[in-house]
């Protein structure tokens, strides 16, 4: 998943000297990145830039709302103060302080809380709301079975068999993509690359008009660079949840470990999704958030999968729809993903995709392409 960092990446200003090497980056905190960091002290970059997104999703607004409006031009003015700014930091501690007083520090108020998506928080009751359909709440914790129906394991087995078999699946060890990729602020569509190997290495390259946005899971490590004018840092190490959702998408390019990739399986109810029935099942990587899966209930294949990243503020979801899924070398590979997250929307189409395809050690090595570079 590409995550393109030019307006979403609110309230982030590039301190005058970056301490990232080409090939190897140190692992900063947020104060020492960026400029007036005054709260958000002690976090990595990464879940700095999530929790802005948090902000904005909170509020409905974006980047220059909290920020001057010559920021939309410039990191640097990123750190200048103003009064949203300021406000934004009392709120901050008025949320730890009513967490710390009456929940025992638990984290059960948060900006979403009160604001839900607007500039002031909501102290009326809404009719609409009340006596209108109810909304669909995404589960972030795990939930007991409404039904008694199919086991995790056999939902899982049966996607499985719907994307070929385990024979099939084991017998694609590598692949090259090409496509296109479009998002949230994008006009038109910007060519993509993808290079996979199993078990569990995988880099997406967007080849922008100012250069290459690219996010690679090497196996162990995470991260994501960007040219200079579409991000505030030229490389970004992926922590945390943010890791941990780069691991998964790489395993997912290699589905026939999936029951090994996860733990606490487990069946949830049945749903539907742009009007299909499906079955929902849970599983973990860390044993605090849920993964929540969305596997069709006739074809058996995946459609969604929502899963959280942890910020100083707030849960962050991402969400990726899987569809027209093709047959590759007798294995079914959705050839289209829609990925969104709290701040932007991205959509992917491959346009073809060569299986078992030789893939140099390279294409998963860090390195920070130049502006207007091709990789």
């Amino acid at each position: 998943m590409i995550r393109v960092t030019i307006c979403c990446t609110i309230g982030l200003v590039v301190t005058g000297a970056l301490l990232y090497s080409q090939t190897r980056p140190t692992n900063l905190t947020a104060e020492k990145a960026f400029k007036n960091i005054q709260i958000l002290k002690g976090i990595p970059v990464d879940e700095f830039m999530t929790t802005m997104g948090f902000f904005s999703a909170s509020l409905g607004e974006n980047c220059t709302y909290c920020h001057v409006a010559e920021s939309g031009g410039s990191w640097e003015r990123y750190a200048d103060d103003n009064e949203h700014k300021q406000t934004a930091r009392k709120m901050l501690v008025m949320v730890s302080a009513i967490n710390k007083t009456y929940f025992g520090g638990r984290r059960v108020m948060t900006c979403y809380s009160c604001h839900r998506g607007g500039e002031r928080p909501i102290v009326t009751p809404s009719l609409a709301d009340l006596y209108g359909p109810p909304k669909t709440e995404e589960p972030d914790e795990f939930v007991e079975p409404r039904e008694k129906g199919l086991t995790a394991e056999q939902i899982l087995d049966k996607y499985l068999d719907a994307l070929g078999g385990p024979q099939k699946l084991a017998s694609l060890t590598s692949f090259a993509a090409k496509g296109g990729y479009q998002g949230f602020s994008d006009v038109d569509k910007q060519p993509l690359e993808i290079f996979a190997k199993a078990p569990g290495q995988r880099t997406i390259i967007v080849h922008t008009l100012n250069g290459d946005a690219t996010t690679t899971y090497d196996g162990r490590a995470a991260w994501s660079s960007a040219p200079a004018t579409d991000s505030p840092m030229p490389l970004i190490e992926l922590t945390g949840g943010d890791l941990e959702g780069a691991r998964l998408d790489a395993e997912l390019a290699f589905p026939s470990r999936i029951k090994q990739a996860l733990k606490q399986w487990r069946a949830g109810y049945s749903t539907r999704v742009d009007g299909r029935e499906v079955q929902v099942v849970q599983a973990t990587s860390d044993g605090r958030y849920p993964i929540n899966f969305y596997f069709d209930s006739k074809s058996g294949l995946l459609v969604r999968l929502v899963r959280y990243a942890d910020s100083a503020v707030g849960l962050n979801p991402t969400q990726i729809d899987y569809s027209d899924y093709r047959d590759v070398a007798g294995v079914k590979m959705p050839f289209k993903w829609t990925v969104t997250w709290l701040d932007g929307r991205s959509t992917t189409e491959l346009s073809e995709i060569q299986p078992n395809a030789p893939i140099d050690a390279a294409k998963f090595a860090r390195r920070i392409p130049p502006a207007g570079s091709k990789q």
